[in-house]
């Protein structure tokens, strides 16, 4: 029988390499920091950091920078288990450009294709994936086969029970264009029990852009609770039964905002597992978020109930 774990993530993986110098253009940076990163895996090392068990299913390159993400896995609390190595594609980087407070480029390297692409329908723990109380993907998974084929399977196998996350992480550069995505999230938007992402990817899903409108999209898509962020003017979370929550950004000094929303999903998983209430959720997560996008990196920036605790109270 399958360890069953408080949130089980699936998706991308790899190697952020970021420039220990800010407000520099990538071709003038001397020097980088190598980090784990990795939508998926950002938000079960953030929810790691919140003392909960967390796991990822994804794959690397069978080369150096997989064995890291394995080792990084490992010493942040993320079991590993699921992430296996790809023979033929080599581990994934992404360079990012450092502009504060709301400019940061990034550049993936993910060609001829990322392994975290290459997960396999047949590969999959269901048993462990339908015990899991959270599941987590993201619209890159949809992106390519054979991940998109098994994104669907796992959260058809889900069939609801628990929790069910649909991460919208809209990339653009992953996709021919938006009207090649926008069939597999509705139909991911079928399976799934809450809907996260910012105004670009609630367009993307839902095909409008007004928060409250891409709230009742996103429900009337399937979803029980939408999360819409929407940056400077915070987050909007609503519920089917009628429940809402709108709540402010947190304000911080921006030194780096990628990672922020990883660690929002983090949070917004470590409330839904503690059962609070819907604003108190949102608080949380926002500040999870503002504490990250105060710090350089993602995945080791992400911070500890203490300090989430910490913010939220001096707000309050």
């Amino acid at each position: 029988m399958s360890e069953s774990f408080d949130l089980i993530t699936m998706g991308r993986l790899g190697v952020d390499l970021y420039p220990l110098q800010t407000g520099v253009p990538l071709a003038r940076v001397e020097t980088f920091g190598k980090f784990l990163g990795g939508s998926a895996a950002n938000v079960a090392v953030a929810a790691a950091r919140l003392g909960r068990t967390t796991a990822i299913v994804s794959r690397t390159g069978d080369d150096p920078f997989g064995a890291y993400l394995h080792q990084a896995l490992k010493e942040f609390g993320v079991d590993d288990r699921w992430v296996t190595p790809v023979e033929e594609y080599p581990t994934p980087v992404t360079f990012c450009e450092i502009f504060p407070p709301d400019d940061f480029p990034l550049y993936f390297y993910r060609q001829p294709k990322a392994p975290d692409l290459v997960i396999h329908t047949d590969e999959l723990d269901f048993f462990a994936l339908r015990a899991a109380k959270i599941f987590w993907i993201t619209g890159t998974g949809l992106s390519e086969e054979p991940s998109r084929s098994a994104t669907l399977a796992a959260l058809k196998a889900r069939d609801k029970s628990g929790t069910t996350v649909f991460d919208l992480d809209w990339r653009p550069m992953f996709w021919q264009d938006p009207d090649e995505a926008r069939p597999y999230y509705t139909e991911a938007l079928r399976h799934a029990t809450v809907a996260v992402g910012n105004l670009d990817e609630c367009e993307i899903a839902t095909g409008v852009r007004e928060p409250r409108a891409c709230a009742d999209a996103l429900l009337e898509a399937g979803v029980e609770l939408a999360v819409v962020k929407q940056g400077p003017k915070g987050v909007l979370a609503v519920h089917r039964d009628g429940t809402t929550a709108e709540v402010p950004p947190v304000p911080v000094e921006v030194v780096n905002g990628l990672g922020a929303g990883d660690a929002f999903g983090g949070s917004l998983c470590h409330g839904l597992l503690a059962g609070w209430e819907l604003e108190k959720t949102m608080r949380y997560a926002n500040a999870a978020g503002a504490l990250v996008a105060s710090r350089l990196a993602c995945s080791s920036a992400m911070p500890t109930a203490a300090e989430v605790e910490e913010l939220v109270t001096s707000r309050d």
